[in-house]
């Protein structure tokens, strides 16, 4: 597969509703895209980076000359045959996996292009289709998240997960099960909480809970081990797997029974499907964690959510909940039934809307073969 060019692009969209979590309240999204051109197709990839340094070191800002000077170089002057060898192209520059992430799934789409075939059936994928939970950020009031709550069950979700944080949290999820007790129900404290706030942590083992995610420091695994000892309440663990030799750590110490699978936190689907693959081995469930995604990165978080190990439902949620109209052609659909069926169309079976993209667009560059 010889790439041809590389078009980096940052869009603008606001989004339907503001999203809050732990580390802030966010009304819009700046997203950048990438596509490669090879032998005749066109491949996308989305960096998931966001626009600040919170959630990981990466930001916009640092994915933007990261691509430019060392992973689109990389990507021009090397000789590869398929999506995962990009992971050996790029492995020089250490981190940065969010753009890694965003370059290297760009080839995996343009590779099942071009060889006519599903994307999810490239990565090894078995589901027909995948059952999707929805994502929640912390609201104005608790009466506006029950709402919200109440609009997403009426929409099919199988499962509702809540944004917490200190002084957002017992007192939410006791008004939550009051109303539903018996609903698939989870949190995500964004590393929140600290260590000496055991006591206060094991309260939420009173609101059966498919899971806590990521309570503790975003760089700490064995620290997860110690809590989960005293947590009836399953750990998941998602900042603190960058790869798949922590997803082993963590899953050797006992710091986590689940594990969230995000393919820009770990640098792309070849080191996803490791991560997949060492938690099948450990017989732990993965799901997949959404990053407000436009169409581009919610169709390869469809795509990946199709290995067998995904058996709880990721946060893969229609395009409406974020956007008044996606970047991409069919936009993401949730079924009554809270489930999303699988395309058999070549690459994510979605099409990028180039015109839609294009309005979006407050920069873009272009490298080529040679003219890096």
């Amino acid at each position: 597969m010889k790439i041809e060019s590389v078009t980096l692009r940052e869009i603008q969209m606001p989004l339907v509703h503001f999203f809050e979590t732990s580390f802030g309240r966010v009304h819009a999204r700046r997203i950048l895209l990438v596509s490669v051109d090879a032998d005749g197709v066109r491949g996308w990839g989305e960096c998931v980076a966001g626009e600040d340094p919170f959630y990981s070191a990466e930001w916009t800002e640092t994915a933007w000359p990261t691509i430019k000077h060392y992973l689109a170089p990389a990507l021009l002057k090397g000789e590869l045959h398929c999506g995962r060898d990009c992971a050996a192209l790029f492995a020089r520059v250490r981190g940065h996996r969010m753009a890694k992430a965003g370059l290297e799934n760009a080839v995996w789409d343009a590779e099942a292009r071009q060889k006519q075939q599903p994307l999810w059936k490239l990565l090894g994928g078995s589901r027909r289709e995948i059952a999707c939970g929805v994502s929640i950020g912390i609201q104005d009031s608790p009466e506006q998240l029950l709402g919200k709550i109440e609009t997403e069950l009426a929409a099919g979700y199988r499962r509702i997960k809540i944004k917490v944080k200190p002084g957002w949290d017992l007192n939410v999820l006791e008004k939550i099960r009051a109303r539903w007790t018996d609903i698939l129900l989870s949190v995500d404290a964004n590393s929140a909480y600290t260590l000496d706030q055991v006591e206060h942590l094991r309260k939420f083992d009173a609101f059966k809970l498919l899971m806590i995610e990521q309570p503790l420091w975003d760089d700490e695994i064995y620290l997860h081990a110690r809590l989960q000892k005293v947590m009836q309440t399953a750990i998941c663990l998602d900042e603190s797997i960058h790869h798949a030799r922590d997803a082993d750590f963590a899953l050797e110490t006992g710091a986590c029974r689940i594990i969230n699978v995000k393919v820009g936190r770990v640098g792309g689907f070849t080191e996803a499907k490791k991560v997949h693959d060492v938690a099948k081995r450990h017989g732990v469930p993965v799901w997949c964690g959404g990053m407000l995604e436009s169409g581009v990165g919610r169709a390869h978080n469809i795509a990946l959510s199709t290995l067998e190990g995904f058996r709880l439902p990721g946060d893969v949620s229609a395009s409406k909940r974020y956007w008044k109209q996606d970047i991409i052609e069919p936009e993401v659909e949730v079924r009554a039934d809270g489930m999303i069926g699988i395309s058999d169309e070549p690459g994510t079976g979605y099409q990028v809307c180039e015109d839609l993209v294009q309005k979006f667009t407050v920069r873009e560059e272009t490298f080529r073969a040679g003219k890096t």
